[in-house]
């Protein structure tokens, strides 16, 4: 119960201090790119498997990974399952020059939602403000995330850490007085 109270006080604190804003809206309609060593395609599930060095890249987002299991539905959305040591992804943040970037052993992206979850020695960096845990969901569209410590948000996840969510919040810059209100 305590685990799940600080995972929403920390997502509440990080929300309302970061601001809102949104990831590059037209990366949605940007085509998918993807490179790899090696590529299995079954064609008739719309299901391939890239395997070495992978990059998918959509507009100014970009995933890597050693291994990314990539699935189409009906409608031609993406979803991607990356596993690395570590996979990583970034973005850039819509009408700013700052990006979000994130690490785990194991992400999955939903093309459709345009959400990323990172299992596993997860970290996200969103500018110079950066949160830790064992699992970390990150909605691009609202720029919401939520951290847990012990990976309680799957079953398959094992708890192997510290069972503790880190943060580091960076103050935010006062404005500065114009030279008139100074004299």
């Amino acid at each position: 119960m305590m685990p799940a109270i600080i995972s929403i006080l920390i997502s509440w604190f990080l929300i309302s201090s970061m601001g809102i804003a949104w990831a590059e809206r037209a990366d949605r309609d940007k085509p998918v790119h993807l490179e790899a060593d090696k590529a299995t395609v079954q064609d008739a599930n719309k299901l391939a498997t890239f395997m070495g060095n992978v990059v998918l890249v959509q507009g100014t987002l970009t995933i890597r990974a050693d291994k990314m299991i990539v699935k189409e539905d009906a409608n031609g959305f993406q979803y991607a399952t990356a596993f690395g040591n570590l996979a990583s992804f970034r973005q850039k943040r819509d009408g700013m020059d700052e990006y979000v970037e994130g690490w785990s052993e194991r992400m999955e992206y939903d093309g459709k939602a345009d959400k990323v979850q990172l299992f596993k020695k997860a970290r996200l960096r969103r500018g110079h403000d950066e949160v830790h845990g064992e699992y970390i969901s990150y909605d691009a569209v609202s720029e919401f995330f939520q951290v847990n410590g012990r990976g309680e948000a799957s079953a398959s996840t094992p708890v192997q850490s510290e069972g503790r969510v880190r943060a580091v919040i960076q103050p935010k810059r006062k404005e500065q007085k114009s030279n008139t209100e100074d004299q």
